[in-house]
């Protein structure tokens, strides 16, 4: 989004993790700030978006990227690690899509990227509540697409497979080599593969692009 021209707030619970990609930017003489914010706490969150849009006089793409997991088989899954999840993959997604589209309404232009995920397509044992969360953000975006097409603002969902991240590195060796086997490139995707699919769903091409979701899998979901 940078390299593009944008000029980029990023947010996390932990700032600090975001130094690191923020110093990237500028230093390749791109703009952007940091924000601290649980996205899982809804009136913080909300009012970080408003706040970032009133700041800079306006908001063009929203990217909803949050995601945690409390994996357990349904029998053993509690009311907490379930509602959990669906609080921070979820309802944080409706909480910021609605306090952007107020202002990307006044300006008759937005793009709203939901990252998804194939296991909310396909299901997966031991994630019952990841892959409600994931579901659940393909009919929100579904909606929103319908409610604001005439507006101007687009809204998809971003669905990848096994990507290389913080939460993929925690996965046993063995479960790595044998997911990868199920993918038919062979390897897990990169973070910057799925920034690229973001770009252009964020770009004037993707204008004509809403309401659908992008599967970036390597070839996952046949």
């Amino acid at each position: 989004m940078a390299r593009e021209g944008k000029y980029v707030v990023l947010v996390a619970r932990n700032a600090d993790s975001l130094e690191g990609v923020r110093g990237a930017i500028e230093g390749a003489g791109g703009r952007a700030e940091v924000r601290a914010c649980d996205v899982g706490d809804g009136a913080a969150w909300g009012a970080v978006v408003d706040e970032a849009g009133a700041r800079l006089g306006r908001l063009d793409i929203l990217v909803n990227n949050a995601g945690i997991t409390r994996d357990g088989l349904l029998l053993r899954m509690s009311d907490e690690d379930f509602d959990e999840v669906i609080r921070v993959n979820l309802r944080s997604a409706f909480v910021s899509c609605r306090a952007a589209s107020r202002m990307m309404m006044r300006g008759r232009f937005g793009r709203i990227i939901n990252v998804g995920s194939v296991t909310g397509l396909m299901g997966n044992s031991g994630q019952a509540n990841y892959a409600a969360a994931k579901a659940g953000l393909v009919g929100l975006t579904k909606t929103i697409a319908r409610e604001f097409a005439s507006k101007g603002i687009t809204a998809n969902v971003l669905a990848p497979g096994f990507v290389d991240t913080d939460m993929t590195a925690a996965l046993p060796a063995a479960v790595r080599e044998e997911a990868a086997k199920m993918i038919p490139v062979r390897r897990f995707g990169t973070a910057g593969e799925i920034a690229h699919a973001a770009a252009f769903l964020a770009s004037d091409e993707a204008a004509y692009v809403t309401g659908q979701v992008l599967v970036v899998d390597g070839g996952l979901m046949d």
